[in-house]
């Protein structure tokens, strides 16, 4: 039976406010409370310095937490359900369970795959579902040196295009907003020499919120329901950019149809995928 974990908080402004200055926006309305995926900076589990691996998350407690010590961690996609959005100044409880972990072979050695569920609940009912699907792997073998990819100018975006500007100031505010310890996004070095990386890692959580914002963006109305379903497709570096897109499928309006959103590096390369639905009321 998989460990179950709660957290508790009441939903005060103040983080609101923190992330709408990382993401360059006006604070949300508190009558129309949280938009989609901004619970992240809530009911956040903030465990004791000894219990950290060297990585900087949880070694063997939590959920989730590596199937055994050293393996690399990734955020692979996830979806949420927001049946209503979280009320400020009101209590919550998010309840956080693995629901199933899978092992696979792959060509750089054994993948493992988990799926951790949680619920948000709010004046007594769940008002989101959240499932997160994480990628374990096992230690790189070689380290890495950064090769800085193609910088496009603002000419080569599309109308339905945003560029964001990616350092490191950015990826640490984002790893303490949502506390964050994994390495791999503000301790160069580390993510180089130890995982093998080229450079700092953008966060997936990070991509998603931002393909989440730009569908919004086209939404008439941030109150009701929706799902937001995503993918992280290739790993994106602090030096090869990052471009926001959005658009509502088939052309449609964007009250009538889902809208696709992908995240993209400097040179056209895509990194993350997600369709943004509005859902009507039960």
């Amino acid at each position: 039976m998989s460990e179950t974990v709660e957290f508790s908080e009441t939903i005060t402004t103040a983080p609101a406010q923190a992330l709408a200055g990382l993401l360059d926006c006006a604070p949300p309305d508190k009558s129309e409370g949280l938009p989609p995926l901004w619970h992240w900076v809530y009911l956040l589990d903030r465990p004791a310095q000894a219990d950290l691996g060297r990585d900087g998350h949880r070694a063997t407690t939590g959920v989730p937490h590596p199937p055994e010590p050293g393996r690399r961690r990734m955020w692979a996609g996830g979806s949420i359900r927001t049946h209503e959005q979280l009320s400020f100044d009101e209590p919550a409880v998010r309840r956080s369970y693995v629901r199933d972990s899978v092992d696979k072979q792959g060509r750089t050695g054994r993948l493992t795959f988990v799926t951790a569920v949680h619920e948000i609940s709010q004046h007594g009912r769940v008002v989101v579902e959240e499932e997160q699907h994480i990628l374990y792997r096992d230690a790189a073998a070689q380290t890495s040196t950064a090769e800085p990819a193609a910088v496009l100018d603002d000419t080569d975006l599309q109308p339905h295009e945003r560029r964001i500007e990616v350092n490191p100031v950015l990826l640490f505010r984002f790893s303490a907003l949502t506390y964050n310890g994994h390495r791999i996004h503000y301790d160069r070095d580390y993510s180089r020499q130890i995982e093998g990386y080229p450079g700092l890692v953008v966060h997936g959580p990070l991509q998603a919120l931002l393909m989440a914002e730009a569908a919004r963006a086209l939404q008439p109305s941030t109150a009701s329901p929706s799902t937001f379903d995503y993918r992280l497709v290739s790993p994106l570096f602090d030096h090869q950019g990052m471009v926001v897109g959005a658009l509502p499928d088939d052309g449609g309006p964007a009250d009538a149809s889902p809208v696709q959103t992908t995240v993209r590096d400097g040179s056209g390369r895509t990194t993350a995928s997600g369709t943004f639905r509005l859902l009507t009321r039960d």
